[in-house]
């Protein structure tokens, strides 16, 4: 039967799909392979990159140290940044005015001053603050101590970035915190929770799912930002890299040596973030979830009716 026999009998007409045509994909695509290609060979044939004298110290002790104070680094700044960041939040959303004041005043500095300056002002703190004292305000001192005394680079290292990491996690538990639905605090409290208990069991692991995600972010961001205790100084892997192109004069390779173990590590990290997220991003109400606690308080409410 023919299309117009069909139509004649009132069917509708066979439709013929054409399938639609995108020469601009092929034509990106190919632009694309080109770049590639140009990206391999430049690689694999430029005298720049010197890839005998970057594996000739990518496993060397010097880079692996500074790897290893990278590491440590990292794992302190967040730590550390985390746990202050927390106390910062629940200070600025504290009823006590002087504890929002204080949290406000030191976010507005530490986020309003660049990392790198606060880093110098670390490694020179010995003249900011010669002296550390026990005592009271405008009388007598208890104890002294010079502070070059207690100088180390490690630790004005780790401590200038943790001080600076919590103001910005902070800021990212208190936006967590908020999301919240200000009826789980209610629950809890109706349930007998003090405010230490509802926040540490109802409300930060429900944020957990909002606070995540920018966290990873920033320790991916503080692994780079390690780079910057340059300036206390210490070992870490780009001032590795700067004291052995010092002496080799290969600048270009050594860089990208040091590119090469940021990338390793941060990929590392970017995977245990993957699956972080999708621990915290399951929802309260799939399959085998326990409901929430306005739920069973609602719940325990009309059983206790009846």
């Amino acid at each position: 039967m023919t299309v117009s026999e069909k139509t004649a009998e009132g069917r509708p007409e066979i439709i013929r799909a054409v399938p639609v045509r995108h020469p601009g994909r092929w034509v990106s695509a190919l632009i694309i392979l080109v770049l590639a290609a140009m990206l391999v060979s430049n690689l694999l044939t430029s005298e720049s990159f010197d890839w005998a004298e970057q594996w000739k110290y990518f496993l060397s002790p010097p880079v692996l140290s500074g790897v290893r104070n990278t590491i440590w680094l990292t794992i302190a700044a967040m730590l550390g940044g985390v746990s202050l960041g927390v106390l910062l939040a629940l200070m600025r959303l504290s009823a006590n005015p002087l504890l929002r004041g204080a949290s406000w005043f030191y976010l507005w500095v530490f986020r309003g001053t660049p990392l790198f300056t606060q880093l110098l002002i670390w490694g020179n703190v010995g003249a900011l603050i010669p002296r550390l004292s026990l005592g009271i305000p405008f009388g007598p001192e208890f104890f002294a101590i010079q502070t070059n005394d207690l100088y180390r680079a490690a630790l004005m290292a780790a401590l200038g970035l943790i001080l600076n990491e919590a103001a910005y996690m902070a800021e990212i538990v208190r936006a967590g915190i908020l999301a919240v639905d200000p009826g789980q605090q209610e629950a809890a409290q109706a349930l007998g929770m003090s405010r230490v208990q509802t926040m540490r069991k109802v409300v930060l692991p429900q944020a957990m799912k909002v606070i995540v995600p920018p966290t990873g972010n920033e320790a991916i961001s503080m692994l780079k930002n390690t780079s910057l205790v340059a300036a206390i100084p210490y070992l870490e892997l780009t001032f590795t890299v700067q004291t052995i192109y010092a002496t080799t004069y290969k600048i270009i390779p050594m860089l990208i040596m040091a590119c090469i173990w940021y990338l390793i590590l941060s990929s590392i990290m970017m995977t245990g973030q993957f699956y972080l997220e999708r621990y915290y991003g399951r929802s309260s109400l799939s399959a085998g979830g326990r409901p929430g606690l306005r739920a069973r308080f609602a719940v325990r409410r009309g059983g206790g009716g009846q």
